[in-house]
């Protein structure tokens, strides 16, 4: 048994969970259900991000304590990926009390080992991020995803010392010892750092401007930077450094997926830090793109913001994590709108999978008697080898494995289960025309269309049940076949052609997609 330890960000607790948050924590728990199902030793963190300047800021004007702030914002989370059908292992929160001895620990060491030292700090500073900015970084003299004047701060401050790390930084990420994909966000940060270098780096700010965040153990008068902070949670989420018995079993993070803005931090700061403490590094860092809406950056003012949790109210939580990763190519920027939303609800699901279920079980009911019949092979027509189902199941899961372990989430749904696992078996209903088979008698040639169209249906519900899990199981309920527990599954024995029993009596046909209204 191989070990999967795969983390989201951990999500600054400034505000409610928004599209971005839903579309990585998706793609993570698709990547976690993935490697349970075929059999690895799987550990999912994700969790909140609370301390810091901004917070603050937000308490203050809600006058509510920053605790009270933060712990309102973290079960909005909660909910948020409990809605989405989101399976992670541990939900961190950076107020929790190990966490906090774990910083301390770790600041402690470096300050110690020489690695942080008192000192003075001028830099240009979004409050919105949370970051310290290169002047080559504004646009017209702004951030460019906060659209505000960085700034510029000059106090007394703890240094990191990130600049001796620049060298070994680059050959780590030239030589892929941490893989970055895509490959233009490993070009990108060559690029950075060949062009500007690394400096030091604040890693504390004055307690009496940032009184929310954790006390330096060395220097009461300071609290810990809100990055050297957070970027711990990695660690301190696996019981590190107190119960080190996960921390051994799963470090380090097989994948670390983040969205594009915080990537270059994850790149410097985060590495440097490990290298500081002489930690293995990540084995991969994948880094993808934004929603935007109708060609427009997703803005409250401009009204298009898509909030995910009134999608799924109103289509459900397997539609919206499928319509999340199958409309973008992860890695890449990608457009939704709400129009969009609706015409792929009608044609993927309501007309595409349900119609599809719905046909095949319709059938067997109706001419098998509600049981699934012997599969006559020798009697079915083949009316294309190169789309036959079971003469390339194997091409099939190859493709299927090879593209999600590549995260190309949305070739696995559009080209390997919609394309070639649905549409490609409606049209062998057409082409075959089962209805017709019955009325010439011909008992052996429609059993085996039946068996076959079945199989395909079981098939596919293995291939869609990472991400969308309640449909999967669903449909498995009608054919009267098991539910798929991912932690107790025959993966590579159950996607072998043949696996429905004839005989198995299928249980009760419902829709799975109801109408909806637009």
């Amino acid at each position: 048994m191989s070990k999967f330890y795969i983390t989201t960000p951990i999500y600054y607790a400034s505000g409610q969970p928004h599209i971005g948050h839903a579309y990585t924590t998706v793609a993570a728990d698709v990547l976690a259900r993935y490697h349970r199902l075929i059999g690895d030793n799987v550990f999912f963190l994700t969790g909140m991000d609370e301390h810091g300047l901004k917070i603050q800021q937000k308490a203050e004007e809600q006058k509510k304590t920053p605790q009270e702030f933060v712990d309102e914002i973290a079960e909005s989370f909660k909910l948020a990926w409990e809605k989405l059908n989101i399976k992670y292992d541990n939900f961190i929160r950076t107020v929790d009390e190990k966490h906090v001895e774990g910083v301390k620990e770790v600041i402690t060491k470096l300050f110690e080992a020489g690695y942080i030292e008192k000192g003075k700090y001028e830099a240009l500073y979004c409050v919105g991020c949370e970051q310290y900015k290169t002047r080559s970084e504004l646009v017209e003299g702004k951030c460019p995803d906060h659209l505000t004047e960085p700034e510029l701060k000059f106090e007394e401050a703890y240094l990191f010392k990130m600049s001796k790390f620049k060298n070994q930084i680059l050959d780590i990420i030239k030589n892929d010892k941490v893989r970055i994909k895509p490959d233009s966000r490993k070009n990108e940060i060559i690029s950075f750092l060949e062009r500007e270098g690394l400096n030091d780096i604040a890693f504390s700010r004055l307690k009496k401007n940032v009184y929310w965040g954790i006390d330096l153990p060395f220097d009461g008068d300071h609290t810990t930077y809100v990055w050297a902070d957070a970027f711990l949670n990695y660690l301190t989420g696996l019981g590190w450094p107190q119960d080190k018995e996960k921390y051994e079993q799963f470090w380090p993070p097989n994948v670390q997926l983040m969205a594009k803005d915080i990537f270059r931090v994850h790149a410097t700061i985060w590495l440097s830090m490990l290298l500081a403490m002489k930690e293995e590094l990540p084995q991969e860092m994948f880094v993808h793109g934004y929603f935007t809406s109708g060609g427009q950056k997703m803005s409250k003012s401009i009204g298009n913001v898509i909030n995910p949790l009134e999608l799924v109210d109103k289509y459900g939580a397997d539609f919206v994590r499928y319509i999340l990763l199958k409309e973008m190519v992860f890695g890449s920027d990608g457009d939704l709108t709400l129009g969009r939303i609706a015409e792929k609800y009608e044609a993927d699901f309501a007309k595409g999978l349900g119609n599809f279920s719905s046909r095949v079980l319709k059938m067997i009911e109706k001419y098998s008697d509600s049981i699934i019949p012997q599969d006559e092979k020798q009697d079915r027509p083949i009316l294309d080898s190169k789309r036959d189902f079971s003469e390339n199941n194997e091409a099939f899961w190859a493709l299927y494995e090879q593209n999600l372990s590549g995260y190309a989430y949305n070739l696995v749904l559009s080209h390997s289960v919609f394309n070639l696992a649905i549409s490609e078996n409606d049209k062998y209903i057409e082409q075959t025309k089962p209805w017709e088979i019955a009325k010439s008698g011909n008992e052996k040639k429609l059993f085996a269309v039946l068996y076959y169209l079945a199989e395909s249906l079981r098939q596919i519900t293995i291939a869609i049940y990472p991400f969308m899990p309640e449909t999967a199981n669903k449909i498995r309920e009608q054919l009267g076949i098991k539910k798929i527990d991912e932690n107790n599954f025959d993966f590579y024995n159950e996607i072998k052609w043949g696996g429905l029993k004839p005989g198995t009596k299928i249980g009760k046909i419902e829709a799975l997609f109801p109408r909806i209204e637009n």
